[in-house]
């Protein structure tokens, strides 16, 4: 199966499942198996996907992509047990991280929500073409870049975290903020955008934020 044809959601879907890291391997960049340079769209996808997984307090390192060829057993063999020895040395998905069981569940399942989005903002605003991983590496880490991913996905992101806080129960800016590891002053103001989208209430008996 061609690298390009991997989404976020199976990772996500693996990490949901308990898988401590992921670990994708494609053609080198330039020697595209199926001649459709998916595995320079899988090399974007799985960058911005590590940012996903940064921001709701995993290891980024749980989730990597190298290059391999068919002929190329033996380098295969050395990139899996080398990938297999960090993740061990990372220790166990969410624990090692001191993330609780709910915080974990929360934030993986508002990464999954908005993988759609994250979708459609690589190809209008993300989407290059380089020769080598360093330039891509290069241009995802870059401020620039940084600041635009953080406004149009990490800040919906952030919303639908709170949102799923708010599923069971009404819940104050701050004890959200406490389990999100945000600052209430976030959680406030995706409350308030939650609130004019129709999409939450204040319940004024009880002093707290609620599902419509």
């Amino acid at each position: 199966m061609c690298t390009g044809r991997v989404d976020p959601t199976h990772v996500l879907r693996a990490l949901s499942n308990g898988v401590d890291g992921v670990f994708i391997g494609g053609c080198w960049l330039g020697e595209c198996h199926y001649l459709t340079d998916g595995n320079h769209s899988a090399l974007s996808m799985m960058l911005m996907t590590r940012k996903l997984i940064k921001h709701i307090g995993l290891n980024p390192a749980r989730l990597n992509m190298d290059f391999v060829s068919a002929a190329q057993g033996n380098r295969y063999a050395d990139l899996i047990t080398d990938f297999t020895a960090k993740i061990k040395g990372i220790g166990r998905l969410g624990t090692a991280e001191g993330l609780s069981e709910d915080r974990l569940k929360i934030g993986l399942e508002a990464a999954t929500s908005i993988v759609p989005f994250m979708r459609l903002a690589e190809r209008e605003r993300f989407r290059v073409r380089f020769k080598t991983r360093e330039e891509y590496e290069q241009y995802f880490s870059s401020e620039e870049i940084e600041r635009l991913f953080s406004e149009m996905v990490l800040d919906r992101l952030a919303m639908k975290e709170v949102l799923l806080m708010l599923r069971n129960d009404g819940r104050s800016p701050e004890e959200m903020a406490a389990k999100l590891g945000m600052a209430p002053a976030e959680v406030a103001r995706h409350l308030q955008d939650a609130a004019r989208l129709g999409l939450a209430r204040f319940d004024e008996g009880a002093r707290r934020f609620a599902l419509v």
